[in-house]
């Protein structure tokens, strides 16, 4: 090789690599191509779109959804006004959070953190999740050969949340799901348990078993 060649190229592979840009906006959503690479997301008024395969850090806004698709690397996930919604195999570094919003995490996902939501229904499908579920109207589903590690806990709703649901949730713990810890109920709930499923102790609740694919009336 050249050595007019040698200092440039040598200079080339010590160089760092430059930081994902992070993208802040105050208001319109914002879109993370296919296979693109990004920081922090954060807007106000918008919602979050995350592209196949692509790469983020954190996502955050308050009033719009977040929406990820197939095989994406992100960090936690975050919205006031909206749901959370993340396609197969996601793996995200941090944990789901909503007050009014759904989350749901579809087959292969792998969330290390928790999952809180104040109104929203919560769906999992083998998905493994390394924290726990918090949340205090939303209905709850562990679904197939889902795993999460930190247990359930429903806390007692204060007077002014009840307006938002007027019946009992749901919690269902589907075939071949484990609920590691303990399931914790300061409330009513309504809460089924597929006979393949393993959880921890329960307290506050009567657990209904099932055999079929969905509980009694489902």
């Amino acid at each position: 090789m050249s050595p007019a060649l040698v200092l440039p190229l040598a200079l080339a592979l010590a160089a760092p690599a430059l930081a994902a840009q992070d993208v802040d906006k105050v208001n319109g959503s914002i879109t993370v191509e296919a296979g693109q690479e990004a920081g922090d997301l954060s807007t106000v008024n918008g919602s979050i779109k995350i592209g196949a395969g692509a790469r983020t850090g954190k996502a955050e806004t308050v009033n719009g959804s977040i929406s990820v698709a197939e095989n994406v690397t992100a960090g936690g996930l975050e919205t006031v006004n909206g749901s959370i919604r993340v396609s197969g195999k996601g793996k995200l570094s941090s944990g789901l959070e909503t007050v009014n919003g759904g989350i749901f995490v579809d087959r292969g996902g792998d969330v290390r953190g928790d999952i809180e939501t104040v109104n929203g229904a919560i769906g999992l499908v083998d998905t493994d999740l390394s924290g726990g579920i918090t949340t205090v109207n939303g209905d709850v589903t562990v679904g197939v050969d889902s795993h999460v590690k930190g247990g359930i806990h429903y806390t007692k709703p204060s007077q002014s949340w009840f307006s938002f649901n007027q019946r009992d949730p749901k919690v269902i713990i589907g075939p071949n799901a484990v609920v590691d810890g303990p399931l914790v109920f300061e409330r009513k709930v309504e809460l089924y348990v597929h006979s393949s499923a393993k959880t921890g102790p329960i307290t506050g609740a009567s657990a209904v078993r099932f055999d079929g694919a969905t509980p009694p009336g489902q």
